[in-house]
């Protein structure tokens, strides 16, 4: 049976996979965890940075003994995918991203983080601010100060630049949501076309929150691409 690593996005944990998880434990060895501040994890007071969760995955792997494993990565996680493709091919076997920003600049950052006020959310979305509070504990404010920090560096110099695309060898499904108001199918498709060993898919009704990601399609398409 293949081992299959599911990576959460940010300001999520590895909980949003559990309907994923039961879709597709007939036909994966699966393994999640949770990146530095998310979840169970503590949060400390060093800067949250893609290569950061990176080293945090290979940590995983190697205290798991595992060599080498099929990774599908949500949002974030698929950017910590890319990286890892990119540094550390020899630990991947095949990769699917989904919703995953790979054009980050500095204005679209901007706006992305000014999204990202807990003492905003707390008065406007308060049902949110008390589903973060449940995930994270009460840490979540921090979480999502040190999420915004990292989001406006990777605007301003991103992990992974355009030509980095073209060097990563990895056999690597590109998805996005047609719905999908984060990521634009453009930009997904435009690191699609550069990568030697790429495939691309648009998920038709789809928007960004994993939540609202229909999971029977998913784990259709995710059973479809890893065997």
């Amino acid at each position: 049976m293949q081992k299959l690593l599911l990576l959460h996005g940010a300001l999520g944990s590895a909980e949003n996979f559990n309907q994923l998880i039961t879709l597709l434990q007939r036909d994966f060895e699966i393994y999640t965890l949770d990146f530095e501040g998310h979840g169970q994890q503590k949060t400390s007071e060093t800067q949250l940075t893609i290569a950061g969760f990176a080293n945090q995955v290979l940590d995983f792997l190697n205290e798991n003994k595992i060599e080498k494993i099929n990774i599908f990565g949500y949002s974030m996680g698929g950017y910590v995918g890319l990286y890892l493709a990119k540094n550390h091919p020899e630990r991947i076997e095949k990769l699917f991203t989904l919703a995953t920003k790979l054009n980050w600049t500095i204005e679209g950052s901007q706006k992305e983080t000014s999204f990202l006020n807990p003492e905003i959310i707390k008065e406007k979305v308060p049902k949110y601010a008390a589903a973060l509070e449940k995930l994270h504990g009460q840490n979540w404010e921090k979480l999502m100060y040190k999420t915004a920090e990292m989001m406006l560096e990777l605007g301003k110099s991103p992990a992974l630049k355009n030509d980095d695309f073209a060097v990563i060898t990895t056999p690597t499904l590109i998805a996005v949501g047609d719905k999908d108001v984060m990521v634009s199918i453009e930009e997904s498709s435009a690191a699609y076309r550069q990568l030697p060993n790429g495939q691309f898919l648009v998920l038709p009704n789809t928007q960004h929150p994993i939540e609202r990601v229909y999971k029977v399609e998913l784990a259709h398409q995710i059973k479809n691409y890893f065997s």
